[in-house]
């Protein structure tokens, strides 16, 4: 197993295993400098990502993050995923799938996290008002 495998590894231990408990773990797992990227946010170092992470935990019930799939080129891995969760007082669980692109320094540490989804067909489609108005666009386009 190479060093990277063992990066990543890691990494995706660190991700299925998320809790408010496990968010500081990232320390071990990336660089000072870190940036986390996803539809909602841009953020660059490493205590801002973990409170990131950690707001996770506040808006959502039961998050849970599964890798189902896994590539790497160079030093970067591609980690495919699927997330679950509730929404704080809501009953039904939601899923979003989607693709991180994560780039790991020579020393195995994460140096960036590039998360890749539709954050409109997954998110803000099932979203009361917006979702409505999605759906309608989506519908006129289709035409």
């Amino acid at each position: 197993m190479s060093d990277l495998d063992v990066a990543v590894a890691a990494y995706v231990a660190y991700w299925e295993g998320l809790s408010p408990e496990t968010v500081a773990r990232l320390d071990d797992l990336a660089v000072e400098g870190f940036r986390f990227v996803d539809p909602f946010q841009d953020i660059t170092g490493r205590e801002r990502a973990k409170r990131a992470f950690a707001a996770t935990f506040d808006a959502t019930d039961e998050p849970r993050f599964r890798v189902t799939d896994r590539a790497t080129s160079g030093r970067t891995a591609y980690l495919r995923w699927t997330f679950t969760f509730r929404p704080k007082g809501r009953a039904a669980v939601w899923t979003i799938e989607g693709m991180s692109e994560v780039a790991f320094g020579a020393d195995g540490r994460a140096l960036s996290h590039i998360d890749h989804w539709d954050a409109g067909g997954q998110f803000y489609a099932r979203l009361p008002v917006l979702g409505t108005l999605i759906r309608l666009v989506k519908r006129r386009l289709a035409h």
